[in-house]
């Protein structure tokens, strides 16, 4: 089992995970030739994915998921509540699944689970091959006990370090979204995701990927630095996905 990022953060995120023979995308917030290129960097055609699952509605995460799925026949799985609130979506094959309910796509295991989020109905997802698990959990203002229960135990996470609390506060967002992005539905800044991943740590989590860093209200030294005090390693030895280039095929 492998995984890899496309992107990751406000102009655009999606995350490629593979077991065995199959491929799925999560997420696709780029332009059909943008993600066409950056399927290509990691050596992938769109025809090689099994199709999309999405997290929630909001452009960075589901923009390019209509273009993508109607161009290469992909199929689309999503919660009900994102599919009320999602466009361009017409003529792809859309599967509509349970927020709590784990379901199948070929070789892959996917088992998503709610989040507290500013969208109608958003999910994150483990995803697992019956012998190892990748947690994903991005786009979260808090933790709750029922995600670090989702978590508990996976071989390798994706963890969003969002914001740093000083910089947010002393940064350029009006009052108003500065409460939104820090709030209990918007995004994890790096103590929050410090927090959880010492409740999640243990013997066997091999990989820990920060994501979904902001480029004006963090630093990818400042998530490396939250995070890696708590696995007590160097600054880094923790990687961040980035917006441009995302990060390499990882195996697990």
């Amino acid at each position: 089992m492998r995984f890899a990022s496309l992107g990751s953060g406000s102009e655009g995120n999606g995350l490629v995970v593979e077991a065995g023979s199959t491929r799925v995308l999560m997420d696709c917030g780029f332009g059909l030739a943008d993600s066409i290129a950056r399927l290509a960097r990691l050596k992938l055609e769109a025809c090689d994915l099994a199709g999309i699952v999405v997290t929630h509605e909001h452009s960075d995460h589901i923009g390019g998921v209509g273009r993508l799925a109607r161009k290469h026949k992909l199929p689309v799985w999503l919660t009900a509540g994102t599919l009320a609130m999602a466009q361009d979506l017409d003529g792809v094959t859309v599967r509509v699944i349970d927020s709590h309910a784990a379901f199948a796509v070929d070789d892959l295991e996917i088992q998503p689970f709610p989040v507290p989020h500013d969208a109608r109905e958003p999910v994150q997802y483990v995803f697992g091959d019956g012998n190892r698990r990748l947690g994903v959990l991005t786009d979260t203002g808090c933790s709750t006990p029922h995600i670090e229960a989702m978590l508990a135990g996976v071989d390798a996470l994706v963890l969003e370090c969002n914001h740093d609390a000083a910089m947010l506060e002393n940064g350029p967002y009006p009052v108003s979204l500065k409460r939104r992005v820090g709030g209990r539905f918007g995004h994890l800044e790096n103590g929050q995701s410090a927090a959880l991943l010492d409740k999640l740590k243990h013997g066997g989590l091999q990989c820990v990927m920060a994501a979904h860093v902001s480029r004006k209200n963090n630093t990818a030294a400042l998530a490396q630095r939250a995070l890696a005090q708590v696995l007590d390693c160097a600054d880094g030895d923790v990687r961040v996905a980035c917006q441009t280039a995302g990060f390499d095929w990882i195996r697990m």
